[in-house]
């Protein structure tokens, strides 16, 4: 969370814009909430550029809430084409399996998750009712650079992004996307808030075992009020929309200059890390992602002292995901250049004493 955002949340905490209560006591019907959870839709909407034929949604459940939700509300009993890049679109397509024919289009399983599978390969299903990818793998590292054009690719399926990890950190190719979800906690507020952007002709074609609170359309019709949302996490994230419009880089605003930063912070740490022959990154350099870093020492018995020494340096969470190990560096949007900077002169100097 950007600190300036805690800070406005810590003197609004017990007394909203002299409403004389905090969010957290807020009814999510009334007027104040209201207006909070308005502002917030009309600033994500400008923040992503969301085009008027698409709704916001404001869920719950996360991202593997959404492995469910997405079949249930997309899939009209047919097929569902799956490309698996990574943990989190295998995921996917594993729920996915309970309610539809959840097929895989392509996977990069044979290297391992290092390179993203060439989209001229993609077997697309004729009667795909969807096609879903997962734009940034946290724990694999990888990211696309460009969303794929199903319709080039000769299919008519809408697309359907997991952008949880990278949201709000580049733009959007709305022409692309039918449906786009993600949990807020890594780029746009606090665990327990998920959010769903989906284009109108997407809605009503929910499975009947769909429960009421999981269809798009009802969410939609109730805007996002139809069960009681997580009002705090809405207001947090509103408050991350409003500051992430207001930041400048150069020439640029908004998510743009939140993309430059991302694009100087990820290339510093790559340069350092492909300079080296202590530390090293498998993932193909076309398609690195620029929030998740994950990277190996080449001497792995040195690992527990590297995360030591990061811990009294002040530089934490840097162990790998248990399923691949080594090292990863997370710079979401929050962290600035500095903490990135940091975390090279500690490795410059951890290599240096250890080599």
């Amino acid at each position: 969370m950007p600190e300036a955002v805690l800070q406005r949340a810590a003197a609004e905490m017990l007394d909203w814009q002299g409403s004389g209560m905090s969010v957290m006591e807020m009814s999510h019907r009334g007027k104040e909430f209201g207006s909070i959870c308005t502002q917030a839709e009309a600033d994500l909407r400008a923040l992503l550029a969301i085009p008027s034929n698409f709704h916001i949604l404001f869920m719950q459940g996360g991202g593997l809430g959404e492995n469910a939700i997405v079949p249930l509300n997309l899939s009209r009993g047919k097929a569902a084409d799956f490309v698996i890049t990574g943990s989190w679109s295998t995921k996917s397509h594993k729920e996915a399996q309970r309610y539809c024919d959840a097929r895989v289009a392509a996977s990069n399983a044979d290297n391992q998750h290092t390179k993203l599978p060439d989209p001229a390969t993609w077997q697309l299903s004729k009667d795909a009712s969807y096609v879903h990818v997962c734009s940034n793998e946290t724990i694999n590292g990888i990211e696309f650079q460009q969303l794929p054009d199903l319709a080039a690719l000769g299919s008519s399926a809408p697309l359907v992004i997991d952008f949880s990890s990278h949201v709000a950190s580049r733009s959007v190719d709305w022409s692309r996307v039918g449906l786009a979800f993600g949990g807020a906690q890594k780029n746009l507020g606090p665990a327990g808030l998920t959010i769903v952007v989906v284009r109108d002709d997407l809605l009503g074609h929910a499975l009947e075992i769909c429960p009421s609170a999981f269809n798009y359309k009802t969410v939609a019709d109730n805007q996002s009020m139809y069960n009681t949302p997580p009002t705090w996490g809405i207001y947090m994230a509103g408050l991350t929309f409003k500051w992430l419009l207001e930041q400048t880089e150069g020439e640029y605003t908004g998510v743009a200059a939140m993309e430059q930063r991302n694009i100087a912070k990820a290339q510093l740490l790559y340069d350092f890390i492909d300079g080296s022959d202590f530390y090293a990154n498998r993932i193909d350099p076309g398609c690195r992602s620029r929030m998740n870093v994950p990277f190996f020492l080449a001497d792995e018995s040195r690992n527990e002292a590297f995360l030591a020494g990061a811990r009294e340096a002040g530089l934490l969470q840097l162990k790998g995901h248990k399923s691949v190990g080594g090292m990863r560096a997370s710079i979401y949007n929050a962290m600035p250049l500095a903490g990135v900077q940091a975390l090279v002169a500690y490795m410059r100097e951890f290599e240096r004493s250890h080599a």
